[in-house]
């Protein structure tokens, strides 16, 4: 967990961020989901990771972790996460995490209320799916290629 940081576990006023994603390993392959099927939303239709908007004054993980119960019914524990990064686009911070769970912690994993689907993929699957999100194929990348 050395890569880390301590700024994933802080909230109130003390972190401004608008939301998190988190790529998950189960074994060698990465939890997804298929976004609804709806125009009145960003990336209508197309492969995401799970993740979404910040509520309150919740930290980057505590953002994450809410987010990944609610669409896929998996508990995260901060000792999960390989990876924690802020990345800084269009004037708001979003975090993306990369974190590992065993089979049998993956075991109840189920569609939440969003989504059309759960799907699993290699990692070289997501990252040149036509109808994956770009910014985290390029986020998942960067991991990746240890940046």
């Amino acid at each position: 967990m050395e890569q880390v940081s301590r700024l994933a576990f802080q909230n109130g006023d003390s972190i401004q961020f608008i939301g998190a994603k988190l790529t998950v390993f189960v074994g060698s392959r990465i939890i997804t989901l298929l976004r609804d099927d709806n125009p009145k939303i960003a990336w209508p239709n197309h492969w995401d990771l799970p993740g979404g908007g910040r509520e309150n004054s919740e930290s980057p993980f505590d953002s994450v972790a809410r987010e990944t119960m609610e669409e896929v019914n998996l508990k995260l524990k901060p000792t999960d996460l390989l990876c924690a990064r802020a990345y800084h686009s269009r004037g708001h911070d979003r975090w993306f995490f990369v974190a590992r769970l065993s089979e049998d912690r993956a075991a109840p994993m189920q569609l939440g209320d969003e989504g059309q689907q759960i799907k699993m993929m290699t990692p070289d699957d997501y990252l040149t799916h036509p109808k994956a999100i770009p910014n985290f194929q390029k986020r998942m990348a960067d991991w990746i290629a240890g940046l």
